[in-house]
């Protein structure tokens, strides 16, 4: 069920955020051989072994957050159309996040439609769940669609976190837990919070 978000604030979406990765971590990740918090926390650690940016590690960290907290469910295999987690996710976190944490969380599906258009030898990276989902999605993005998505000024972000998502379903990869990354992850809401407090 979506949570109401009405009852989070800066001082408790970090903690919301951690309680479900130990609720529902552990719920399987479209038939991939990890779980869904094992795909998340492997995108993040990947991002934060390679020295990529904080905004980066927290997108990599929450893009899938959007399956637990959409009133949509989870991906099944036999689905025939799209659920629109990375709306889901977003929309709960856009209170508390900059736009590049949102923006890497919204566009990390369009981002696969756009690496699809864009660098045909990405298509051989995807998994058959990934394939499966592609088509749901809307396949590769025309020529339209990626024109318009160039424009998105943290389109380097999101490409990253894309392929991250990728990277993190690795069976045997061993990673820190989610409250590793929670002093990010708030770092993150203080700024946004300070920067939007700021603007008033």
């Amino acid at each position: 069920m979506k949570p109401d978000v009405e009852t989070l604030g800066p001082d408790n979406i970090v903690a919301f955020l951690g309680s479900i990765f130990e609720r529902r971590g552990g719920e399987e990740y479209l038939g991939e051989p990890v779980t869904m918090a094992e795909h998340m926390l492997q995108g993040a650690t990947i991002a934060e072994q390679n020295g990529q940016s904080q905004e980066i590690i927290v997108g990599a960290l929450l893009h899938d957050i959007g399956h637990f907290t959409s009133e949509f469910g989870t991906y099944h295999p036999d689905d025939t159309e799209d659920r629109h987690h990375e709306d889901a996710g977003a929309e709960v976190l856009q209170a508390f996040f900059p736009t590049v944490i949102t923006d890497c969380v919204r566009y990390h599906v369009a981002a696969k439609r756009y690496l699809c258009a864009t660098k045909p030898s990405y298509y051989a990276r995807l998994s058959p769940a990934s394939v499966h989902t592609l088509g749901l999605q809307g396949g590769a993005m025309s020529a339209d669609e990626v024109a318009e998505f160039e424009k998105n000024p943290n389109l380097r972000e999101i490409i990253a976190v894309r392929y991250l998502d990728e990277a993190g379903k690795r069976a045997d990869m061993e990673t820190p837990d989610f409250w590793h990354f929670a002093p990010m992850v708030q770092r993150l809401v203080d700024s946004h919070v300070a920067q939007v407090a700021r603007t008033r």
